[in-house]
């Protein structure tokens, strides 16, 4: 080998994945990549909403007392919670312990399983909100990605019509984001438009 071969340069990340290595991790293996598995998308239903105010850091170092407190996030389980699971989950040092996004989880484990049933799938809803395609971007600096669009308005909206709570435009496009119905990785950044369809 030349002793005067390169060292491969790291990829250019979008700014954000660098806070944490949790972070990063996120960022190259799962943010952005499109979803359609009814599971998955209440997994992050439910963590989207627990981060209103937080950061998803935090979320992201929690995520596994999540999974654990909301039975592997199996919708029909967390629609069963009562009274006595809230206050389990009120004293669970692992979680965020808002007794509003803790009682909105259950809410909206229940209209979650509402819309499946009405759309066979919570998948098929969801990007009918982007006709069923990814929409890509092209951002070429962290300040241009927006925090809302008309269509998390409308999302948003249609949400909160069935009763879901913690859904607001700003959470559903991050919502958005991070299930792949939008590409906003930076230009720049090596995850641009390679996270599937």
């Amino acid at each position: 080998m030349s002793r005067t071969a390169r060292v491969k340069a790291p990829p250019v990340r979008c700014a954000w994945a660098a806070v944490s290595p949790e972070d990063t991790r996120y960022h190259d293996e799962e943010w952005g990549v499109p979803s359609r598995d009814d599971e998955h998308l209440f997994e992050k239903l439910l963590l989207e909403g627990a981060q209103a105010g937080l950061s998803w850091t935090t979320i992201l170092h929690k995520r596994p007392a999540y999974r654990r407190a909301y039975r592997g996030f199996d919708p029909q389980q967390v629609a069963r919670f009562n009274t006595r699971s809230v206050e389990r989950l009120m004293a669970d040092v692992g979680i965020v312990r808002n007794r509003l996004k803790v009682e909105s989880s259950i809410t909206n484990a229940r209209a979650y399983l509402d819309v499946q049933d009405e759309f066979g799938s919570f998948a098929d809803y969801l990007w009918g909100f982007v006709d069923g395609s990814v929409v890509r971007n092209r951002w070429r600096r962290p300040r241009d990605v927006p925090t809302e669009t008309p269509v998390s308005q409308a999302m948003s909206k249609d949400l909160k019509r069935r009763g879901f709570r913690f859904v607001g435009p700003t959470i559903c496009y991050a919502y958005m984001q991070s299930m792949g119905l939008v590409d906003d990785h930076t230009v720049d950044c090596f995850r641009h438009g390679r996270c599937g369809s």
